[in-house]
Protein backbone atom coordinates (compact mmCIF):
# COMPACT_ATOMS: atom_id res chain seq x y z
CA UNK A 1 0.00 0.00 0.00
CA UNK A 2 2.99 2.31 -0.14
CA UNK A 3 6.57 3.16 0.74
CA UNK A 4 7.33 5.62 3.53
CA UNK A 5 10.72 7.12 2.71
CA UNK A 6 12.61 6.61 -0.54
CA UNK A 7 15.30 9.08 0.54
CA UNK A 8 16.51 7.27 3.65
CA UNK A 9 17.49 10.42 5.52
CA UNK A 10 17.38 8.63 8.90
CA UNK A 11 19.47 5.70 7.70
CA UNK A 12 16.60 3.46 6.61
CA UNK A 13 15.22 3.55 3.11
CA UNK A 14 11.82 2.54 1.78
CA UNK A 15 9.78 1.17 4.70
CA UNK A 16 6.29 0.07 3.77
CA UNK A 17 2.71 -0.63 4.73
CA UNK A 18 0.77 -3.58 3.33
CA UNK A 19 -2.14 -5.89 3.91
CA UNK A 20 -2.18 -9.64 3.30
CA UNK A 21 -5.04 -11.28 1.39
CA UNK A 22 -6.62 -14.74 1.40
CA UNK A 23 -7.08 -14.64 -2.38
CA UNK A 24 -5.57 -14.91 -4.89
CA UNK A 25 -3.05 -17.39 -3.49
CA UNK A 26 -0.06 -19.54 -4.41
CA UNK A 27 -0.14 -23.32 -3.90
CA UNK A 28 2.75 -25.66 -4.69
CA UNK A 29 3.46 -29.34 -4.05
CA UNK A 30 6.98 -30.80 -3.76
CA UNK A 31 7.73 -34.51 -4.00
CA UNK A 32 10.97 -36.47 -3.97
CA UNK A 33 12.04 -37.32 -7.51
CA UNK A 34 15.05 -38.65 -9.45
CA UNK A 35 15.83 -35.14 -10.73
CA UNK A 36 14.74 -31.55 -10.32
CA UNK A 37 11.70 -30.49 -12.32
CA UNK A 38 8.81 -28.04 -12.20
CA UNK A 39 5.43 -27.96 -13.87
CA UNK A 40 2.42 -25.69 -13.81
CA UNK A 41 1.99 -21.89 -13.96
CA UNK A 42 5.28 -19.98 -13.59
CA UNK A 43 7.21 -23.27 -13.67
CA UNK A 44 10.50 -21.68 -14.87
CA UNK A 45 10.52 -19.30 -11.90
CA UNK A 46 9.72 -22.17 -9.53
CA UNK A 47 12.58 -24.29 -10.88
CA UNK A 48 15.00 -21.35 -10.66
CA UNK A 49 14.00 -20.73 -7.03
CA UNK A 50 14.53 -24.41 -6.19
CA UNK A 51 18.01 -24.36 -7.73
CA UNK A 52 18.96 -21.17 -5.88
CA UNK A 53 17.83 -22.50 -2.49
CA UNK A 54 19.46 -25.88 -3.04
CA UNK A 55 22.75 -24.12 -3.80
CA UNK A 56 22.48 -21.59 -0.96
CA UNK A 57 21.82 -24.17 1.76
CA UNK A 58 23.52 -27.26 0.26
CA UNK A 59 20.19 -29.06 -0.07
CA UNK A 60 19.35 -31.91 -2.38
CA UNK A 61 17.33 -30.66 -5.33
CA UNK A 62 15.95 -34.02 -6.44
CA UNK A 63 12.37 -32.83 -6.20
CA UNK A 64 9.43 -32.38 -8.51
CA UNK A 65 7.58 -29.11 -7.97
CA UNK A 66 4.00 -28.78 -9.12
CA UNK A 67 2.69 -25.24 -9.10
CA UNK A 68 -1.00 -25.87 -8.49
CA UNK A 69 -2.00 -22.21 -8.42
CA UNK A 70 0.03 -19.05 -8.92
CA UNK A 71 -0.67 -15.39 -8.35
CA UNK A 72 -1.11 -13.34 -11.53
CA UNK A 73 2.40 -12.29 -12.53
CA UNK A 74 3.46 -8.62 -12.64
CA UNK A 75 0.11 -7.43 -11.31
CA UNK A 76 1.40 -5.81 -8.13
CA UNK A 77 0.48 -8.71 -5.84
CA UNK A 78 3.94 -10.08 -5.08
CA UNK A 79 3.75 -13.22 -7.22
CA UNK A 80 7.50 -13.76 -7.44
CA UNK A 81 8.05 -13.45 -3.70
CA UNK A 82 5.26 -15.83 -2.78
CA UNK A 83 6.27 -18.44 -5.34
CA UNK A 84 9.94 -18.24 -4.35
CA UNK A 85 9.16 -18.52 -0.63
CA UNK A 86 6.73 -21.41 -1.18
CA UNK A 87 9.24 -23.40 -3.22
CA UNK A 88 12.21 -22.51 -1.01
CA UNK A 89 10.56 -23.29 2.32
CA UNK A 90 9.00 -26.42 0.82
CA UNK A 91 12.36 -27.70 -0.41
CA UNK A 92 13.91 -27.08 2.99
CA UNK A 93 11.13 -29.07 4.70
CA UNK A 94 11.41 -31.86 2.13
CA UNK A 95 15.09 -32.12 3.13
CA UNK A 96 14.26 -32.15 6.84
CA UNK A 97 15.60 -28.60 7.39
CA UNK A 98 12.90 -26.93 9.45
CA UNK A 99 15.59 -24.64 10.86
CA UNK A 100 15.72 -22.71 7.56
CA UNK A 101 13.36 -19.78 8.00
CA UNK A 102 11.32 -17.89 5.40
CA UNK A 103 13.48 -14.83 6.11
CA UNK A 104 16.62 -16.79 5.24
CA UNK A 105 14.97 -18.10 2.09
CA UNK A 106 13.95 -14.57 1.08
CA UNK A 107 17.51 -13.30 1.57
CA UNK A 108 18.97 -16.18 -0.46
CA UNK A 109 16.54 -15.45 -3.31
CA UNK A 110 17.26 -11.71 -3.28
CA UNK A 111 13.71 -10.97 -2.16
CA UNK A 112 13.07 -8.14 0.28
CA UNK A 113 15.55 -5.78 -1.36
CA UNK A 114 13.10 -2.94 -0.85
CA UNK A 115 10.17 -4.34 1.10
CA UNK A 116 9.40 -7.16 3.53
CA UNK A 117 5.63 -6.93 3.09
CA UNK A 118 5.57 -10.13 1.02
CA UNK A 119 7.73 -11.90 3.59
CA UNK A 120 5.45 -10.76 6.41
CA UNK A 121 2.41 -11.96 4.45
CA UNK A 122 4.00 -15.40 4.08
CA UNK A 123 5.03 -15.59 7.74
CA UNK A 124 1.97 -14.32 9.58
CA UNK A 125 -0.48 -12.43 7.35
CA UNK A 126 -2.19 -9.31 8.68
CA UNK A 127 -1.67 -5.59 8.28
CA UNK A 128 2.11 -5.27 8.11
CA UNK A 129 4.60 -2.43 8.58
CA UNK A 130 8.25 -2.96 7.73
CA UNK A 131 10.99 -0.74 9.10
CA UNK A 132 12.90 -0.03 5.91
CA UNK A 133 16.20 -1.21 4.49
CA UNK A 134 19.02 -0.43 6.93
CA UNK A 135 22.75 -1.16 7.12
CA UNK A 136 22.32 -4.95 7.21
CA UNK A 137 22.31 -6.95 3.99
CA UNK A 138 18.97 -8.55 4.84
CA UNK A 139 15.26 -8.00 4.22
CA UNK A 140 13.88 -5.10 6.28
CA UNK A 141 12.56 -5.97 9.75
CA UNK A 142 8.82 -6.31 10.32
CA UNK A 143 8.03 -3.81 13.08
CA UNK A 144 4.24 -4.21 13.32
CA UNK A 145 1.73 -6.95 12.58
CA UNK A 146 -1.97 -6.39 13.25
CA UNK A 147 -4.64 -9.01 12.45
CA UNK A 148 -6.92 -7.91 9.61
CA UNK A 149 -10.36 -7.13 11.11
CA UNK A 150 -12.55 -10.11 10.12
CA UNK A 151 -15.43 -7.93 8.90
CA UNK A 152 -13.27 -6.06 6.39
CA UNK A 153 -13.29 -6.85 2.69
CA UNK A 154 -10.95 -5.73 -0.08
CA UNK A 155 -12.30 -5.09 -3.56
CA UNK A 156 -9.57 -5.85 -6.09
CA UNK A 157 -9.76 -4.18 -9.50
CA UNK A 158 -7.78 -6.03 -12.17
CA UNK A 159 -6.76 -4.69 -15.56
CA UNK A 160 -6.13 -7.92 -17.43
CA UNK A 161 -4.69 -6.07 -20.42
CA UNK A 162 -1.67 -4.56 -18.63
CA UNK A 163 1.27 -5.56 -16.46
CA UNK A 164 3.17 -3.49 -13.92
CA UNK A 165 6.87 -2.76 -13.87
CA UNK A 166 9.20 -5.53 -12.71
CA UNK A 167 12.81 -6.66 -12.93
CA UNK A 168 15.22 -4.33 -14.71
CA UNK A 169 12.41 -1.98 -15.77
CA UNK A 170 11.47 -1.50 -12.13
CA UNK A 171 15.09 -0.93 -11.11
CA UNK A 172 15.54 1.67 -13.85
CA UNK A 173 12.32 3.44 -12.92
CA UNK A 174 13.31 3.61 -9.24
CA UNK A 175 16.71 5.05 -10.16
CA UNK A 176 15.17 7.89 -12.17
CA UNK A 177 12.52 9.06 -9.72
CA UNK A 178 12.74 12.65 -8.50
CA UNK A 179 14.26 13.34 -5.04
CA UNK A 180 11.99 12.30 -2.19
CA UNK A 181 11.34 15.29 0.10
CA UNK A 182 11.77 14.85 3.86
CA UNK A 183 8.41 16.56 4.33
CA UNK A 184 6.71 13.86 2.27
CA UNK A 185 8.41 11.09 4.25
CA UNK A 186 7.36 12.77 7.50
CA UNK A 187 3.72 12.89 6.38
CA UNK A 188 3.67 9.31 5.12
CA UNK A 189 5.17 7.95 8.35
CA UNK A 190 2.61 9.88 10.37
CA UNK A 191 -0.24 8.57 8.23
CA UNK A 192 0.99 4.98 8.64
CA UNK A 193 1.87 4.98 12.34
CA UNK A 194 -0.77 7.34 13.73
CA UNK A 195 -3.43 6.78 11.08
CA UNK A 196 -3.60 3.38 9.41
CA UNK A 197 -2.20 1.12 12.13
CA UNK A 198 -4.36 2.36 15.04
CA UNK A 199 -7.41 2.27 12.76
CA UNK A 200 -6.66 -1.35 11.84
CA UNK A 201 -6.25 -2.24 15.53
CA UNK A 202 -9.67 -0.70 16.24
CA UNK A 203 -11.33 -2.15 13.14
CA UNK A 204 -12.14 1.29 11.70
CA UNK A 205 -12.13 0.79 7.93
CA UNK A 206 -13.08 4.41 7.22
CA UNK A 207 -10.15 5.85 9.20
CA UNK A 208 -7.78 3.22 7.81
CA UNK A 209 -8.94 4.05 4.31
CA UNK A 210 -8.53 7.79 4.83
CA UNK A 211 -4.88 7.30 5.82
CA UNK A 212 -4.13 4.83 3.02
CA UNK A 213 -5.96 6.94 0.44
CA UNK A 214 -3.85 10.00 1.21
CA UNK A 215 -0.68 7.90 1.13
CA UNK A 216 -1.68 6.59 -2.28
CA UNK A 217 -2.38 10.03 -3.72
CA UNK A 218 0.93 11.44 -2.54
CA UNK A 219 2.97 8.42 -3.63
CA UNK A 220 1.11 8.08 -6.91
CA UNK A 221 2.00 11.64 -7.82
CA UNK A 222 5.65 11.00 -6.94
CA UNK A 223 5.75 7.86 -9.13
CA UNK A 224 3.66 9.39 -11.94
CA UNK A 225 6.54 9.99 -14.37
CA UNK A 226 7.57 6.31 -14.11
CA UNK A 227 4.13 4.75 -14.50
CA UNK A 228 2.33 7.22 -16.75
CA UNK A 229 0.14 8.85 -14.11
CA UNK A 230 -0.97 8.48 -10.52
CA UNK A 231 -1.95 4.89 -11.36
CA UNK A 232 -0.56 2.57 -14.04
CA UNK A 233 -3.91 1.74 -15.64
CA UNK A 234 -6.16 4.57 -16.83
CA UNK A 235 -9.18 2.27 -16.59
CA UNK A 236 -8.36 1.24 -13.02
CA UNK A 237 -7.81 4.92 -12.19
CA UNK A 238 -11.29 5.72 -13.50
CA UNK A 239 -12.81 2.93 -11.41
CA UNK A 240 -10.97 4.10 -8.30
CA UNK A 241 -12.21 7.66 -8.85
CA UNK A 242 -15.78 6.37 -9.13
CA UNK A 243 -15.40 4.40 -5.91
CA UNK A 244 -13.88 7.35 -4.09
CA UNK A 245 -16.75 9.55 -5.26
CA UNK A 246 -19.12 7.17 -3.46
CA UNK A 247 -17.45 8.04 -0.17
CA UNK A 248 -14.93 5.18 0.05
CA UNK A 249 -11.58 6.82 0.96
CA UNK A 250 -9.34 3.73 1.02
CA UNK A 251 -8.55 3.34 -2.66
CA UNK A 252 -5.25 2.87 -4.42
CA UNK A 253 -2.89 0.71 -6.43
CA UNK A 254 -0.94 -2.27 -5.14
CA UNK A 255 2.78 -1.78 -5.75
CA UNK A 256 3.38 -0.90 -9.44
CA UNK A 257 -0.09 -2.14 -10.32
CA UNK A 258 -1.99 -2.33 -12.49
CA UNK A 259 -4.18 -3.92 -9.79
CA UNK A 260 -6.23 -1.44 -7.79
CA UNK A 261 -7.97 -1.90 -4.46
CA UNK A 262 -10.66 -0.46 -2.22
CA UNK A 263 -10.93 -1.16 1.53
CA UNK A 264 -14.49 -1.79 2.77
CA UNK A 265 -15.79 -2.30 6.28
CA UNK A 266 -18.24 -5.14 5.56
CA UNK A 267 -19.13 -7.89 3.11
CA UNK A 268 -22.47 -6.25 2.30
CA UNK A 269 -20.82 -2.92 1.45
CA UNK A 270 -18.27 -4.69 -0.73
CA UNK A 271 -20.91 -6.71 -2.60
CA UNK A 272 -23.03 -3.64 -3.32
CA UNK A 273 -20.01 -1.73 -4.57
CA UNK A 274 -18.77 -4.64 -6.72
CA UNK A 275 -22.14 -5.01 -8.42
CA UNK A 276 -22.26 -1.28 -9.17
CA UNK A 277 -18.74 -1.27 -10.60
CA UNK A 278 -19.34 -4.36 -12.75
CA UNK A 279 -22.42 -2.74 -14.23
CA UNK A 280 -20.77 0.65 -14.71
CA UNK A 281 -17.69 -0.79 -16.42
CA UNK A 282 -19.38 -3.59 -18.33
CA UNK A 283 -18.00 -2.08 -21.54
CA UNK A 284 -14.40 -2.64 -20.33
CA UNK A 285 -13.73 -6.37 -20.79
CA UNK A 286 -10.20 -5.86 -19.49
CA UNK A 287 -11.51 -4.89 -16.04
CA UNK A 288 -12.65 -7.40 -13.42
CA UNK A 289 -13.66 -6.96 -9.79
CA UNK A 290 -13.10 -9.47 -7.01
CA UNK A 291 -14.06 -9.33 -3.32
CA UNK A 292 -11.50 -10.92 -0.97
CA UNK A 293 -10.85 -11.21 2.75
CA UNK A 294 -7.71 -10.14 4.54
CA UNK A 295 -5.49 -13.04 5.59
CA UNK A 296 -5.15 -13.47 9.34
CA UNK A 297 -2.42 -16.13 9.12
CA UNK A 298 0.59 -16.98 7.02
CA UNK A 299 1.38 -19.92 4.78
CA UNK A 300 -0.10 -23.35 5.46
CA UNK A 301 2.38 -26.23 5.23
CA UNK A 302 1.23 -29.86 5.38
CA UNK A 303 2.80 -33.29 4.80
CA UNK A 304 1.12 -35.35 2.11
CA UNK A 305 -0.45 -38.70 2.97
CA UNK A 306 1.87 -40.54 0.60
CA UNK A 307 4.79 -39.46 2.82
CA UNK A 308 7.03 -38.55 -0.08
CA UNK A 309 6.29 -34.88 -0.39
CA UNK A 310 5.07 -31.66 1.08
CA UNK A 311 2.11 -29.52 0.13
CA UNK A 312 2.64 -25.86 0.83
CA UNK A 313 0.01 -23.21 0.33
CA UNK A 314 0.71 -19.48 0.70
CA UNK A 315 -2.65 -17.86 1.26
CA UNK A 316 -1.94 -14.22 1.44
CA UNK A 317 -0.12 -11.69 -0.51
CA UNK A 318 -0.33 -7.73 -1.07
CA UNK A 319 3.28 -6.20 -1.64
CA UNK A 320 4.01 -3.31 -0.17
Amino acid sequence: MGFLDLGGGLGRRFGGLGISLENPFTAVTLRSAPAASATGPDAPRAEAAMAAIANAFSLGDRAAVTVETALPAHSGLGSGTQLGLAVGVGLARLNGREDITPRQVAAALGRGQRSSIGLGAFETGGVILDGGRGPLDAPPPIVSRIPVPPAWRILLIYDNGLVGLSGSRETTAMAHLPPFPDELADRLCRLAVLGALPAAAEGDAQAFGAAVGEMQRRLGDHFAQAQGGRFTSADVAEALAAIEARGVPGVGQSSWGPTGFAVLGSAAEAETLAQEMRARFADRPNLSFDIVRGARRGADISVLHDEDGLALTGDAHVRR
